[in-house]
């Protein structure tokens, strides 16, 4: 049976072209257009979709004002198109927290490098955000029911495809050397934000386990990653005692913009990870898009972040090459959390930081929107691990010393 899909844009030739690439896969089905958001929301409670695509910018109703109305009416998986700028990244950002799941830039160049691949990505990722039978809401561990509608989150603070071998070949390579280089003097530093103190569980001494204290807690993620950390961040004290890498696959125009917006919503600091940047107690850094994040420095580790504009690489960033790099740092004394996604990256990356005696968690199945990454470490069998969106931070703050 065929994935029914809503096509939503105002661009008569936009609605066109997406229609002809996904009708060109037989188990996709193009089954009707809407011009603006209001159509969109009207069509979606009468043809019951099993996916939406949906631009942002359109008259009578945008796109994000559509994303919040289609969640109340008829929740449904919604792949948002948006520009490669500033202000459509703060609009992306904007639909995820409404309930959009995923997003494509829309000039499909800058989709992939050529036009089969563009085409066979755009097919691939609405069919990974596809509804199937029993599948869960991506706010819970439980099944929802098909009525139940995915809540956007709030900003108060509570109280795509396999991993290429190139990755593997890559982590070999950063254990014997560093990978490229960036001068540090070219970036501009910006030291982060000092954040208020809040008032945090008391810290315990963490008992038990084979590989002693932490020293690094690394979160690897892709399609439904943004609000899956922010489910997740927004639960940190303030004096969370380890840094914190976060390698989320998005555009090079979008990391910068979700790093400011995570740091307003949470207790812990949070920035786009620098060149030279090193390590300090409570800060999260994201990956940049478009780079390679790797730690280097026994003593004193900090971030070397490195260009990369290698075809042989799928991902920048690289879950992989991040994990890979803290694990020839910190050997034994890291946990990786690997969250929704599509594909296997950060796989070989956790099979290096189980080698070393670190120890690894993933989402489960039912509360991820893609049970990729997640899936492909889990069948491995490197997780310790599966647990819910909802309870992971639980998870993580006490195996760190916070339970």
């Amino acid at each position: 049976m065929s994935i029914k899909v809503l096509v939503v844009d105002d661009s008569s030739f936009f609605r066109r072209r997406v229609s002809d690439i996904l009708n060109q896969d037989s188990d996709l089905e193009v089954i009707d257009t809407a011009v603006n958001g209001k159509d969109a929301i009207e069509k979606a409670k009468l043809l019951k979709p099993d996916v939406i695509t949906m631009d942002v910018e359109m008259p009578v109703m945008d796109g994000i004002t559509s994303v919040k109305g289609i969640m109340k009416v008829q929740p449904t998986p919604i792949l948002m198109f948006s520009s490669l700028t500033h202000e459509g990244a703060q609009s992306t950002l904007d639909a995820l927290d409404a309930g959009a799941v995923d997003f494509l830039p829309k000039k499909f160049e800058d989709i992939a490098r050529d036009k089969k691949d563009a085409i066979v990505m755009l097919q691939t990722r609405v069919k990974a955000i596809a509804k199937r039978p029993g599948r869960a809401s991506p706010f819970s561990g439980t099944p929802a029911p098909s009525t139940s509608s995915p809540k956007p989150l709030s900003r108060s603070r509570p109280s795509s495809l396999s991993s290429s071998s190139s990755s593997a070949s890559s982590l070999s390579s950063l254990r014997s050397s560093s990978v490229g280089s960036t001068s540090s003097s070219a970036l501009k530093r910006t030291e982060p934000e000092s954040k208020a103190a809040t008032a945090p569980p008391p810290l315990v001494t963490r008992k038990g386990g084979s590989n002693g204290d932490y020293k690094l807690l690394a979160i690897g993620c892709s399609t439904g990653g943004p609000v899956a950390l922010q489910t997740i961040l927004t639960q940190f004290p303030a004096s969370y005692p380890y840094p914190i890498i976060i390698i989320q696959h998005m555009p090079a125009a979008f990391t910068a913009a979700f790093a400011a917006r995570l740091n307003t919503l949470c207790n812990i600091t949070i920035k786009e990870a620098e060149n030279g940047d090193t390590l300090k107690p409570g800060v999260a850094y994201l990956a940049p898009g478009g780079k390679q994040l790797v730690l280097e420095g026994n003593n004193s580790p900090r971030i070397k972040i490195i260009e990369d504009d290698s075809p042989r690489i799928t991902y920048k960033p690289s879950v992989d090459i991040s994990f890979g790099s803290a694990a020839k740092i910190y050997r034994n004394k890291v946990l990786a959390v690997v969250l929704t996604g599509m594909g296997a990256d950060g796989k070989e990356g956790a099979r290096l930081l189980k080698q070393s005696g670190s120890k690894i968690l993933a989402q489960d199945e039912a509360s991820c929107v893609v049970y990729g990454m997640p899936q492909a470490v889990t069948a491995a069998g490197l997780t310790s691990g599966s647990y819910p969106l909802n309870d992971m931070a639980n998870q993580i703050l006490k195996e760190t010393g916070y339970g």
